[in-house]
């Protein structure tokens, strides 16, 4: 096959113009966001260089920073439960569903939704009863009087609600990943197997599951890393209350920046999210990868 010689000049003229422009945009702000970690600053007046003073409060004396974090993780890993579901979900529907482009599309809508109508909706459901809450209401309804909470004020609950309202929203999105790389693999592949007596099952354990590894680790580092940026949804939800209770790092970043005027401070919590997503998707790519090169 010949390959088409290009000059090194020609494609520096067509790459060059996005490499600037994608730096400008996507590393400029994060090199910006870094320095402004190293100020004492609270975004109006004048600022003063402080170094690391910034990180080793962070990391030592903020009482909110280290639950947020792990209530940031924890948000993280939950947010991957669901994806071996939609998993085995997209498997039966491609396997015995006729029509499943059609169910895949209705689980898809909770993902068009804003997150501000799905935070006032689910708001709204965890109410208590007085006020119309429809979770409380059921459970009333059916005699289970002592399930009943304050979903969104009870500390040692209300971060769980935020969890599942999370799943709920984004389980049509990986859904539909998963049901596109299953449908994607060929049907001569499992004709083959079945000639060789793997079939249901055993075909999926053996073909299935190792052709759509790939899939599986783009949605995995969807959702985790996507829940590492948590804010809309806490935000709407409870504002990080009550008493700090649902504050991820998103949230305390944005409290410490603008509300408490820290805007240094807030910019080294930034930067700490920004090293610490990378280090997620290296390990998670890392994992994956010996999987992917397990099953080839």
């Amino acid at each position: 096959m010949k390959v088409l010689k290009v000059p090194a000049r020609t494609i520096a003229v067509f790459v060059l113009p996005c490499l600037v422009l994608y730096v400008c945009l996507v590393f400029m702000p994060i090199a910006v966001s870094f320095y402004t970690g190293l100020l004492q600053w609270d975004g109006i007046t004048g600022a003063k260089f402080v170094g690391l003073a910034n990180f080793k409060t962070m990391f030592t004396s903020d009482p909110i920073f280290w639950p947020a974090v792990r209530h940031t993780l924890l948000y993280a890993v939950a947010s991957m439960l669901e994806i071996p579901l939609c998993l085995w979900m997209a498997i039966m529907l491609s396997r015995h569903v006729k029509k499943g482009n059609t169910l895949v599309s209705i689980y898809f809508t909770p993902v068009i939704l804003s997150i501000v109508i799905i935070g006032q909706l689910w708001k709204t459901i965890y109410n208590p009863v007085s006020a119309g809450g429809m979770l409380n209401g059921v459970l009333v309804a059916l005699g289970l009087d002592s399930w009943t909470h304050n979903w969104l004020t009870e500390p040692k609950i209300a971060m769980f609600a935020l969890y599942f309202v999370s799943l709920w929203q984004y389980f049509g999105y990986h859904l539909l990943i998963q049901y596109t790389g299953v449908q994607n693999i060929p049907d001569e592949i499992y004709e083959a197997a079945k000639i060789d007596g793997a079939d249901g099952f055993k075909a999926d354990l053996h073909i299935t599951l190792p052709l759509i590894v790939p899939i599986f680790k783009v949605s995995l580092v969807l959702a985790f890393i996507g829940s590492l940026q948590a804010f809309e949804l806490v935000m709407v939800m409870t504002g990080g209350g009550p008493a700090h209770a649902t504050d991820v790092i998103s949230t305390h970043m944005y409290n410490s920046s603008f509300l408490s005027l820290k805007y240094g401070y807030g910019s080294a919590i930034a930067a700490f999210l920004v090293i610490l997503c990378l280090i997620c998707t290296v390990i998670i790519n890392t994992v994956m990868g010996k999987l992917e090169r397990k099953f080839s």
